[in-house]
């Protein structure tokens, strides 16, 4: 029997200061397992019927956004990803660019998830004061930015993200394997999921 993978929101502990892990470059190869929550949880993105989402304008455009952040990051590569009434899951890979051809480099020889080698505490660690382009934070602000500025643009709303977000790294395929199939049936499981709140309270945008 597959194990289940506890991926619960758990407020005590996403809602720190920093969830971030002291010293590591979030500009590192690797791959992450992001998730984004609307302010206060409202159901900003659509509703769960017959255990699939059903977006709205807003979701589309949180959607549409998802899939254009390789546009704007080439060293991004999305895996699985799904918009949630009031949240947004997705697995993010960042390749390795190299420095000196400013090329993506072929990671060849794994599998689906990358070696993260041990970090430097000095090799220019990725902190929300000193910004590193391509890093995870910077590529999560952007998309935060641009659904923020066009859902807002069609309804004249007051749409707001949480302020912070929530990522865990992927170490190895057993754990992106769980984490899929988490994001793959998080609608048919929504009812159970930490983050569920009623969709009385959902935007029809």
């Amino acid at each position: 029997m597959r194990k289940t993978l506890n991926m619960n929101y758990n407020p005590n502990i996403h809602h720190r200061h920093s969830i971030r892990l002291k010293g590591y470059d979030y500009s590192h190869a690797g791959l992450y397992f992001i998730t984004i929550c609307v302010k206060d949880r409202e159901c900003f993105f659509g509703e769960i019927i017959d255990d699939k989402i059903i977006l709205n304008n807003a979701g589309k455009i949180a959607d549409e956004c998802w899939l254009q952040i390789p546009e704007h990051f080439p060293n991004v590569v999305l895996h699985e990803h799904i918009i949630m009434p009031n949240h947004v899951h997705g697995i993010i890979e960042l390749k390795r660019i190299n420095t000196i051809t400013n090329q993506i480099a072929n990671n060849v020889g794994t599998s689906h998830v990358m070696s993260l080698h041990n970090h430097d505490h000095n090799h220019n660690p990725n902190q929300f004061s000193k910004p590193i382009p391509g890093s995870i934070p910077v590529i999560i602000q952007q998309y935060k930015s641009s659904v923020t500025r066009f859902v807002n643009k069609i309804n004249n709303s007051h749409f707001k993200w949480q302020s912070r977000f929530y990522e865990h790294i992927i170490r190895n395929d057993q754990s992106y394997e769980l984490i899929s199939d988490y994001i793959i049936n998080n609608p048919k499981n929504w009812k159970d999921d930490d983050l569920f709140i009623s969709q009385n309270l959902s935007r029809n945008i």
